[in-house]
């Protein structure tokens, strides 16, 4: 397939700043809203039931870090065409004709809701697929833009820790303003996600708290979200490196039935930048890396 190298291209970015502020990255991996010719011809539902798993305009909200001193990486490929929150191979048996590798994880909870790397459902739930795919076609882009993303990622993760001695990620997303289920209570403006306080140091998730809550806005801890594969695989504070997801409310920004900005948009963006400032001046010292104390 030579897709990746026209419609894809680039499938992700990262932009640096020309002087860096502090070793903080701003992550947003599920904003990409370029979908492929062939990914809308199987599709059985249409570009709008597809884009429902979109965070929509994250990147847009992180856009201006990089001006302040702040990297930014973003993905410009669909969340519903391949998922990079995932593990590699995190693949659902029904949706393939053929055998996958032994080595695939097809029991995770991912895989059970239909959202593994190759996402069965979009959002709402809803089928995407006409037909099963090639089992070739799933590692193709696993090869193609799922591992070159997350090498890209690690690489500059460790041009950071090298520079400064410890990296805090903060992995932008978005979610829908109501749940799936009507038992649910009504969501925050922001979920905090620290996979239970082991992805980062306890001062970067209050630091995000108390910034935001003085901003304004409503605060949530770990659920529903607590983070994904990215927040879980990059977030190791006993070696200097931190990540934290957040989950900001769709109604916050946009109008989630039109996919518009709404008038609110500058506002929240111009509080990213709050956002960045306030964690920038944390002490690193106060970070680690973190040694066990002596017996």
């Amino acid at each position: 397939m030579t897709l990746f190298d026209g419609e894809l291209s680039p499938p992700f970015e990262i932009i640096e700043p020309r002087v860096w502020r502090a070793p903080i990255i701003f992550n947003s991996p599920h904003s990409g809203s370029v979908y492929p010719d062939e990914f809308l011809s199987a599709s059985r539902i249409d570009l709008p039931a597809l884009r429902r798993s979109e965070d929509s305009f994250m990147d847009e909200l992180i856009g201006g870090l990089s001006d302040r001193g702040f990297p930014i990486v973003r993905v410009n490929f669909p969340r519903s065409y391949i998922d990079v929150n995932r593990e590699p191979y995190e693949l659902d048996p029904r949706m393939f004709s053929g055998r996958l590798p032994s080595f695939a994880n097809t029991r995770s909870m991912r895989v059970a809701g239909g959202l593994g790397t190759i996402p069965r459902v979009v959002g709402d739930g809803q089928e995407i697929y006409r037909e099963r795919l090639s089992v070739d076609d799933a590692l193709a882009r696993i090869e193609a833009l799922y591992k070159p993303y997350h090498r890209a990622l690690r690489r500059l993760i460790n041009k950071t820790h090298q520079a400064f001695g410890t990296v805090v990620m903060v992995d932008c997303h978005s979610m829908p303003s109501i749940g799936v289920s009507r038992e649910e209570p009504r969501r925050p403006d922001v979920v905090i996600g620290d996979r239970y306080g082991t992805s980062c140091a306890p001062l970067l998730a209050d630091t995000v708290e108390e910034t935001m809550v003085r901003l304004g806005y409503s605060i949530g801890r770990n659920k529903p979200y607590a983070g994904g594969f990215i927040t879980e695989h990059y977030g190791n504070p006993a070696s200097g490196l931190h990540t934290i997801q957040l989950e900001l409310n769709r109604a916050i920004y946009m109008d989630e039935r039109r996919r518009e900005r709404s008038a609110r948009f500058a506002q929240v963006a111009n509080d990213f930048v709050l956002l960045a400032e306030a964690l920038a001046t944390v002490p690193l010292d106060d970070l680690g890396p973190f040694q066990a104390a002596a017996e």
